[in-house]
């Protein structure tokens, strides 16, 4: 081993590499088990690898840790990984866990763990990185740092209290969404809703709109009725109104009417129209201005960090008012048309006068076609005045064409037969086996559950 002992928190979203030097995955978390009197030995590493799959890497294989990245032996089993009965994930259940110094000396919170090779491929925990309480009354004082070894603390276990996740929510802060997402998947439960209570409100919403209905459902349950209409207003409005159709009726019309009252209005008109339908895939968030905006202008609008992509392809023209619904839909302005002006243009002469907008009443099915047929990222949505509603994304449209299982499941082969199987339908690349007519709806179930109005 290149390092003898190394700090678990910095070892999360390390490379892994085989011999060959090719990537493997990123580290994700470590495990341990316990031992009755010598520190917890540590078993191996909890890797995802590509398609966000979590896998086992025994200790034993891994040859090499140092200078940010691990060294393996090169034999990985892809198979998925399930944590058994005395195995704690170092980062997910011990970082933010309370310990009692045996000396008396007080109470602790572990911040880090230090892991040690103990033999050649073997590895303990040989140190604890903890703080103790803040002696002083002021909201920015921090409690006394310290290190100190296994034998000289034991874990504080109160029946009833609930473990501290500030810590695990700090070593995963750099994470995108949808990882995170996928790591608070693999915690057990109880530790999920826990971690996912002390996020921020917004960092919650992010993580929401990435997790399969029935686990955003779950953590939503799990929330106050304000902290949840919280969450729900830094959401996406049509992610919100996909979470709130799965929602028993009372509830969701508690948690809109605690929603600031813009954004429960974008939820409303949302829940009007029918899932399968352009309205009920559409964002009503796009960017949206007048003729007579500049490119300039238009790409002040795009460079938003908080900005989804598919939203910053394209610009919306439109006549006053310039909220929707707009006032008459004038066209669209692709992002690298934009760039191939000079700064003063206007956008009113920069128009896609080939690009058609789509009804509210469209099926999902026509606007999957409409985005494949013109490799598009976007399709303006209109209603029977021309008046622009929304768009949709080319993600509504995976979301909406891939199954129901596909977040829960991945990199899994019958997730990626099915989901092509519906694309295939949808688009009308091939007839499918069976005599299915190459124009026919996608059929059966889909992420969104809301009725129609």
């Amino acid at each position: 081993m290149s390092a003898s002992r190394v700090f678990v928190a910095r070892l999360a979203g390390c490379t892994v590499f085989d011999p060959a030097g090719d990537r493997v995955g990123k580290v994700r978390d470590v495990l341990v088990v316990y031992r009755k009197s010598d520190p917890p030995k540590v078993v191996g590493l909890i890797v995802e690898i590509p398609g966000k799959r979590r896998v086992f890497l025994p200790i034993g294989r891994v040859t090499s840790i140092g200078s940010g990245q691990i060294i393996t032996t090169g034999l990985i089993n892809v198979r998925r990984f399930e944590q058994r009965g005395g195995e704690v994930r170092v980062i997910a259940e011990m970082l933010g866990r309370k310990v009692l110094f045996n000396d008396g000396s007080g109470l602790a919170t572990v911040e880090d763990v230090a892991i040690e090779e103990t033999a050649q491929g073997a590895w303990a925990i040989s140190q604890l990185f903890v703080r103790r309480p803040r002696t002083s009354a002021s909201p920015f004082a921090k409690g006394p740092t310290a290190f100190t070894t296994w034998g000289e603390v034991r874990e504080k276990l109160t029946a009833g209290e609930a473990q501290s996740a500030e810590q695990l929510i700090a070593t995963y802060s750099d994470l995108k969404p949808a990882d995170l997402a996928n790591t608070l998947l693999d915690l057990p439960k109880t530790r999920m809703y826990e971690v996912a209570g002390e996020l921020s409100d917004d960092r919650l919403a992010d993580v929401l709109e990435e997790m399969p209905e029935r686990d955003q459902v779950g953590i939503l349950t799990t929330l106050g009725d304000a902290r949840a209409a919280d969450v729900l207003d830094h959401m996406q409005p049509d992610d919100a109104a996909d979470l709130i159709a799965q929602l028993p009726e009372e509830r969701g019309e508690q948690l809109l009417d605690l929603m600031e009252p813009e954004e429960a209005e974008d939820v409303r008109f949302l829940l009007s129209y029918a899932p399968d339908t352009a309205g009920g895939l559409m964002t009503t968030e796009p960017i949206i201005v007048s003729a007579d905006a500049t490119v300039a202008e238009g790409l002040a609008l795009i460079r938003r960090h908080d900005l989804a992509p598919a939203l910053g392809a394209a610009i919306c023209v439109t006549l006053p008012p310039f909220e929707p619904p707009t006032g008459r839909f004038l066209g669209m302005v692709h992002f690298q048309r934009m760039l191939r002006y000079p700064p003063h243009e206007r956008l009113g002469t920069l128009l896609d006068a080939g690009l058609e907008p789509v009804t509210a009443d469209t099926s999902a099915a026509e606007v999957s076609r409409i985005l494949a047929s013109y490799d598009l990222v976007s399709v303006p949505v209109v209603d029977d005045n021309h008046h622009l509603v929304g768009v949709v994304t080319i993600d509504d449209v995976l979301d909406y064409l891939l199954p129901d299982d596909w977040r829960s499941q991945d990199g899994n082969d019958d997730v990626r037969r099915r989901a092509a199987a519906r694309i295939t339908l949808a688009t009308g690349s091939i007839p499918l086996p069976g005599g299915t007519d190459e124009k026919s709806p996608v059929p059966g179930g889909r992420r969104r559950g809301r009725g129609t109005s």
